[in-house]
């Protein structure tokens, strides 16, 4: 196959599973309508994530603090994944699955939100994470993929992208991301 090909291919896949993620505009309104109440309570967002999913946490952090497309106050969010001294002490004093888990116990307060993105649904320091969070009366959300994993039923909510391609999942959750930044800029901009 010519490389042309091979990128209008995927794009084509990008499209069909864009369209089938679209199936989840009430339920990314409704996740939006969390970000928004978390943050007019004022609460933090916290994000977290492996990998790509990682970059994502980081990336969509500072879209709240700095901006998204209006100049605005700065809304409170925190990416757990960009401590390279805390994750490593954690990783080897606790093991990696306590990585997040151990800043949500530190860090996360009643009235916040924890936030995960996952393409599988199963990371353990992600379960980890979820399960430090219901033990504060933390409130969770997920972007997930393939069937959600055990993450699925640990969350409060969960968006779950129709697919079993990593890359595609993961383009998913940053568009259903950009998509819930852009609303809450428009109801608490000012």
């Amino acid at each position: 196959m010519k490389i042309a090909d091979r990128i209008r291919t995927g794009l084509a896949d990008l499209a069909r599973t864009a369209t089938a993620t679209a199936e989840l505009a009430p339920e990314t309104a409704a996740m939006a309508e969390r970000y928004i109440d978390t943050l007019r309570r004022g609460g933090t967002l916290f994000f977290a994530g492996n990998g790509g999913s990682a970059a994502d946490a980081q990336h969509l952090a500072t879209e709240y603090v700095v901006r998204f497309r209006a100049s605005r106050r700065p809304f409170a969010a925190v990416a757990l994944t960009t401590d390279t001294s805390l994750l490593t002490a954690a990783g080897n004093d606790l093991g990696f699955e306590q990585v997040f888990a151990r800043q949500v116990e530190a860090l996360c307060r009643p009235g916040d939100l924890l936030i995960l993105h996952s393409t599988s649904g199963v990371s353990p320091n992600l379960v980890a994470a979820a399960a430090a969070a219901r033990a504060k009366a933390v409130s969770v959300v997920a972007f997930l993929g393939k069937d959600g994993g055990a993450l699925r039923d640990l969350v409060d909510q969960a968006l779950v992208v129709p697919s079993s391609d990593t890359s595609r999942i993961q383009e998913l959750h940053l568009a259903l991301e950009h998509l819930i930044v852009e609303a809450v800029e428009g109801e608490l901009a000012s």
